[in-house]
């Protein structure tokens, strides 16, 4: 048997994507610190998805030296896919909070956005909404 676990992400600021996941609905459901190993890892997961779903952040501490790796190409694993109640609502809480709609959901069904890291993030409404104003003919805005 085959049992989905996690996705993993690394992540240069764990603050910034836990607030981000936490706009679209995610919540920190353990940590586990490796002073050994110089890492953080920080498993989220929607509620009552913990140990079914679950988004899994690696931080790399910065070296001895104060010099910390990069991640770039966020888009060449794919991306994270979530259902939500209302598309409509978490965009704009999304926006609200400065994060650029890539992909506006102007079919009221799909959109994407991107993490603090660049990964790519799809947001898929439970069932459908009519299409509405500004999403339907609001422009995609870079890559996604």
């Amino acid at each position: 048997m085959t049992k989905y676990l996690h996705t993993m992400i690394r992540v240069s600021d764990p603050d910034a994507t836990i607030r981000f996941f936490s706009l679209i609905g995610l919540e920190e459901v353990r940590r586990i610190e490796s002073e050994k190993g110089r890492f953080t890892l920080i498993f989220l997961a929607a509620p009552g998805e913990e140990g079914i779903a679950e988004v899994e952040l690696t931080y790399n501490w910065p070296a001895e030296d104060g010099s910390a790796e990069t991640y770039g190409g966020g888009r060449n694993f794919g991306h994270l896919a979530y259902r939500v109640d209302d598309i409509y609502a978490t965009c704009q809480a999304l926006m609200d909070a400065g994060v650029t709609i890539n992909r506006p959901p102007r079919d009221g069904h799909m959109a994407f956005v991107r993490s603090p890291d660049g990964i790519s993030v799809e947001l898929l409404q439970d069932g459908h909404l009519a299409p509405a104003e500004p999403w339907a003919s609001m422009p995609n805005t870079g890559v996604w």
